[in-house]
C-alpha cells in the first residue's frame, strides 16, 4: 500500500474539519441575518480571508432545514419577477448553535491543552 503524503493528509483533514464545522458556521452567519447561499459562501471566504471556503452548501442547508433549524423563502429582488431563495434560522436553530458553540469552544480547549502539554497523562505503569 502506498503512503499519503502531507499534503493530502492536510487535504483530508481540513475537508473533513470544515464537513464538521459547517453546520455551526452556516447557523452562526443566519443567526446575524438570513442569507442566499452565495452571500453565505462569500461572508465564510471573506472573514476567514479566503481560509474557509465551502463549495457544498446545498447539503448542509437541506439538513439543517430537515432537522428544523432553517427554513427558507422566497423573496422577489427584481421589477421582472426574478425570485432569490433565501435561508433564516429558527428558535430551534437558535439553541442547537448554543449547543454547538459550547461544545466546539470545550473540545478546542481540550485539544489546545493537549498540544501544549499542560494536562499530561502519566504514562508509566504501575509497580506490581
Amino acid at each position: 500500500m502506498g503512503r499519503t503524503s502531507a499534503k493530502d493528509s492536510a487535504n483530508s483533514f481540513e475537508d473533513y474539519f470544515k464537513r464538521a464545522t459547517s453546520p455551526m458556521m452556516t447557523l452562526l452567519l443566519l443567526n446575524e441575518k438570513p442569507m442566499y447561499v452565495y452571500k453565505l459562501s462569500q461572508e465564510l471566504e471573506r472573514r476567514s480571508n479566503s481560509t474557509y471556503k465551502m463549495n457544498f452548501l446545498y447539503p448542509v442547508l437541506y439538513r439543517l432545514q430537515q432537522q428544523g433549524y432553517v427554513t427558507e423563502y422566497s423573496q422577489e429582488i427584481t421589477e421582472s419577477h426574478r425570485t432569490r431563495n433565501y435561508y433564516a434560522i429558527t428558535d430551534e436553530g437558535r439553541e442547537y448553535l448554543d449547543f454547538m458553540l459550547k461544545k466546539y469552544k470545550e473540545l478546542l480547549k481540550a485539544v489546545d491543552t493537549i498540544i501544549e502539554g499542560n494536562g499530561e497523562v502519566e504514562t508509566e505503569m504501575p509497580e506490581e
